[in-house]
């Protein structure tokens, strides 16, 4: 009997999530044709959070984030974060008022509809190309000096171990450094233990707990500094993680 309630909570989650996508998908195509290249971010941000939160809403999932005062609303960042599950990705726009870009895998542009929404909103890379890669790292720049933060997961992933991270990638500690803006650090604790990253129709009803860390100022750093930055971030990540 248990086991056929968990298969049809997430089988409404998975019809709650279609619904949702129903709605809020004209909003971005509304967003992207009527304004400008400028603005158009900073209001499809707005529509991410409106969908995040009716995503948690509809799975009955509370997301209760720690320290929201530790990131100033007016400054651009490059967000960091770990990545356990499909949960994150509404977590992290609901965490913060910052507009930012997400990087994303290429593939995921040609997924119908959505990937519409992240051609047009997201920073996408081809993670097999290394010039693609390297070329990223100027257009996320480009990001920031637009006015908006970048937000990317270091582990590269999601974390289907049994560790509580995986090895971090050093490109958003490069552009954190090439920028000069501080990286913000917001952790996850318990996401999988919500939605599995091992099995897609495995949701069930709780509480999200994350926290942000006192963002690391990155002014002077050079590139020399990477493996001591990514450092840093890895045991403010593990510090919560293991409390």
């Amino acid at each position: 009997m248990i086991k056929l309630l968990k298969a049809l909570y997430a089988v409404y989650c998975l019809l709650a999530f279609a619904a949702s996508f129903i709605i809020v998908i004209p909003c971005y195509f509304i967003v992207f044709n009527l304004f400008s290249k400028k603005k158009a971010p900073f209001i499809a941000h707005k529509v991410s959070k409106f969908w995040a939160h009716l995503l948690f809403v509809l799975f009955l999932v509370r997301c209760k984030i720690e320290n929201k005062e530790y990131i100033d609303p007016d400054k651009q960042y490059v967000f960091v974060a770990n990545h356990l599950s499909m949960l994150d990705i509404p977590a992290y726009a609901a965490a913060c008022s910052n507009s930012f870009r997400f990087l994303s895998k290429a593939e995921l542009a040609k997924i119908p509809l959505l990937g519409y929404v992240i051609k047009n909103l997201y920073i996408t890379v081809n993670r097999t190309d290394r010039s693609d890669r390297s070329k990223s790292i100027e257009r996320m720049k480009e990001t920031i000096d637009e006015g908006l933060s970048v937000f990317l997961a270091p582990e590269g992933t999601r974390n289907k171990t049994e560790a509580p991270l995986l090895e971090f990638k050093d490109g958003a500690f490069r552009l954190a450094i090439y920028a000069q803006v501080p990286i913000a650090v917001l952790t996850l604790k318990n996401p999988h233990h919500l939605h599995s990253p091992k099995r897609m129709l495995s949701m069930r009803p709780g509480v999200l707990h994350g926290t942000w860390s006192k963002p690391i100022e990155t002014k002077g750093m050079t590139e020399a500094d990477v493996p001591r930055l990514k450092e840093m971030v890895r045991q403010q990540m593990l510090e919560y993680l293991q409390s």
